[in-house]
């Protein structure tokens, strides 16, 4: 082979390797971009039971906040006490003393933005009708509950956050593949709830 043909076929070589380098710092600066584009609307939601006292008024509820830089969509909530699905919260209202006033939202398909918070439930009690030791018998039968829910990013990266039980710590939200969205939201579904009597809410909650 002479000495053109070798010179040749090394600047061939030469030119499939440079080809090849562009590739892939091309793919490279691909993959860093669409992690920092990630990056960038990564939410991250919480979940929290609370109760307050005022001088006027005691309150217990539920709190989901998204401490994240993007926003959180909300495609799943599920409610279950130790690890067997609740399908109806009806049964822990029961458990909250009487003269209360509810307020709700729901969750399936809300988009909470970052540093903002969502209340699916909140009960508050004028300080006279009731005394913060029945307040607290009512937050314990709802502190057995673990809610579970199923988000996504603006990008479908999806993950579940799961929070309220008070015997348990608060956990990293975990990736998932995907968020199946609920049917029902079973928060929504207590909009409607009429409070048993008195006399019937002697019955533990099971």
């Amino acid at each position: 082979m002479g000495n053109g043909n070798k010179v040749e076929m090394l600047i061939a070589i030469c030119a499939v390797l440079t080809s090849a380098i562009a590739v892939f710092i091309a793919w490279d600066q691909g993959r860093v971009m669409r992690a920092q584009q990630h990056g960038a609307v990564y939410p991250v939601v919480q979940i929290e039971g609370f109760v307050s006292s005022s001088p006027e008024m005691v309150s217990m509820g539920l709190r989901i906040s998204n401490s994240g830089v993007g926003p959180a969509l909300i495609e799943r909530v599920d409610v279950s006490k130790g690890g067997v699905p609740v399908k109806s919260l009806t049964p822990y209202a029961d458990k909250f003393p009487s003269g209360y006033q509810q307020s709700w939202s729901s969750l399936i398909g809300r988009a909470i933005a970052p540093g903002k918070e969502v209340i699916p439930l909140r009960v508050d009690w004028s300080r006279e009708r009731v005394s913060v030791a029945d307040r607290d018998a009512a937050a314990l039968a709802w502190s057995a509950l673990d809610v579970e829910i199923c988000y996504c990013s603006v990008f479908n990266k999806c993950w579940t956050a799961t929070g309220l039980n008070m015997g348990t710590t608060m956990s990293r939200a975990e990736p998932v593949k995907r968020c199946e969205r609920s049917d029902e939201d079973v928060f929504e579904a207590l909009a409607n709830y009429v409070p048993k009597p008195e006399t019937d809410m002697a019955a533990d909650v099971e």
